[in-house]
């Protein structure tokens, strides 16, 4: 599993609701919901990472 890196992320107070209630929607936590959202536009713009061999 990749390591992950902590840092601030600012969003408007609207568009941080809108992820929340995504979130819970698809019984996900916030923070799981903004990488799944970040992977998604970088498989669709094909630019997702590589993954490594082991």
């Amino acid at each position: 599993m990749a390591k992950k890196k902590a840092f601030a992320l600012r969003l408007n107070e609207d568009m941080l609701k809108a992820i929340e209630k995504w979130a819970s929607d698809e019984f996900r936590s916030t923070n799981g919901q903004i990488e799944w959202m970040l992977m998604k536009a970088l498989k669709e713009a094909n630019r997702a990472p590589k993954k490594k061999e082991e």
